[in-house]
């Protein structure tokens, strides 16, 4: 028995402006041979079928949909789409916009030449259109910025079934991927009164090792590639309206007499004097 046909739509009431902007989310479910379009949209809309089939034309290519497919459809692109005649289907969808929506799902491979994404079994994907949905039809003022960030984990279940073949294959090695972890780490918590052993536990690894291996692909141990991170940052301090002790405080250092020490064996300068010649030489430069 075929269930009546239905259509309800939320329109996000507060659009903001950014890589990624949902318009307006819905669900439907169509009559036999329903057909849409052919037409033309001015932004991005994706379907997830809940169930029965149908198909989409794109770019001259027709595909048969079922339950589990996704169908992405481009501005600019003349596109269509029929339910089935026995078996109509039902599915839900996302417009959205933004400055940099193609690019997103380029890294993914879904272009107006490869529109499908099949996620199959994953019930995540399409739960995450209807949370985007109910956001949209509460509209608080933070809908907006709720929508948004469910379709950014959207994009990444779709980034799990959908990866080109040709990114696993520039994957890179186990430990270039354990390398990147830990200079990505140090960049980021440089600031803070960190050990290299409190970064070997919070990635997982024993120190010995996370250090052997950061040697031999940065050429440098961790200690020293963090006291470089900390004393370049420090120098780019010093030229400012900061106190010695607020520079050590920003570059991990909670003793600023311990922190000069280590400026001046690494630099040859104390924090005061290498503050100094700063100012003299910017001095000399305005003659």
């Amino acid at each position: 028995m075929l269930k009546p046909p239905s259509y309800s739509v939320a329109i996000n009431p507060f659009p903001g402006k950014g890589e990624l902007v949902i318009l307006f989310g819905g669900h439907a479910q169509t009559d036999p041979l329903h057909q849409v379009g052919s037409q033309i949209l001015d932004y991005h809309l994706v379907h997830s079928v809940s169930s029965g089939k149908g198909s989409f034309r794109c770019m001259g290519n027709e595909y048969e949909l079922k339950k589990g497919d996704h169908f992405f459809i481009f501005p600019g692109e003349l596109v269509s789409y029929t339910s089935d005649a026995e078996d109509p289907w039902s599915y839900k969808w996302i417009a959205f916009k933004g400055t940099h929506p193609d690019q997103f799902l380029s890294l993914m491979g879904i272009s107006p030449h490869k529109p499908i994404v099949h996620t199959g079994n994953n019930r995540r994907a399409p739960a995450l259109f209807s949370r985007i949905e109910n956001v949209l039809r509460e509209a608080s003022p933070s809908c907006d910025m709720q929508a948004g960030g469910y379709l950014r984990i959207l994009l990444g279940e779709y980034a799990m079934e959908h990866m080109p073949a040709a990114a696993q294959e520039k994957a890179i090695s186990p430990q270039q991927q354990q390398m990147q972890q830990a200079i990505r780490w140090l960049t980021l918590q440089y600031t803070q009164p960190i050990s290299i052993e409190q970064m070997a536990n919070d990635l997982g690894y024993h120190r010995t090792y996370l250090s052997k291996i950061f040697k031999q692909f940065t050429g440098m141990a961790p200690t020293y590639f963090l006291l470089k991170l900390r004393m370049d940052r420090a120098k780019l301090l010093l030229q400012e309206q900061l106190t010695i002790e607020q520079v050590a405080s920003s570059v991990g250092f909670t003793d600023a007499l311990y922190f000069s020490k280590q400026f001046k064996k690494w630099s040859g300068l104390s924090p005061s004097e290498f503050r100094s010649q700063g100012s003299l030489n910017a001095y000399d430069c305005t003659k």
